[in-house]
């Protein structure tokens, strides 16, 4: 499973008779996303649009591999707004939603569901910013 990125016009989708619950939870996630970005100051939504936001179904090894723990909902990868430019670094900022283990989390509740990507993608757009939880609170974005 290759990551997809979210569509930016998820609701103009052609519509399937058969749509899988990984289509439907991510387009679930485009929406709240979106959402999200558009509640944001305008100071962060500008910041928050330049961030791509993929989905895959399950976490691809090679983040297990790195470390990151296999219960992990979201992931944000690339170099923060707050770090020195390295001009031999080819990654770019992106955050990454791990469908499943969201889905399993939320015991397959869509309200439930669509709470923890606001609070993932909040989440991971602070590691983004160099914000950690407490200052995340503070600025009222969670």
């Amino acid at each position: 499973n290759s990551p997809r990125r979210v569509s930016e016009d998820a609701d103009s989708c052609i519509e399937r008779p058969v749509v899988t619950i990984h289509e439907q939870l991510e387009r679930r996630v485009g929406e709240v996303v979106r959402r999200v970005i558009a509640e944001l100051p305008p100071d962060l939504r500008t910041l928050a649009e330049r961030v791509p936001v993929f989905c895959e179904w399950e976490m691809a090894e090679h983040w297990l591999e790195e470390g990151v723990a296999d219960d992990s909902m979201g992931l944000f990868s690339g170099p923060a707004l707050n770090e020195p430019t390295d001009p031999g670094c080819l990654e770019s900022p992106s955050i990454t939603f791990f469908l499943a283990e969201l889905w399993d989390y939320c015991g397959e509740d869509l309200p439930t569901f669509d709470e923890e990507v606001r609070i993932t993608y909040i989440h991971e757009f602070g590691h983004y910013l160099g914000l950690g939880e407490f200052e995340l609170e503070a600025r009222g974005l969670l």
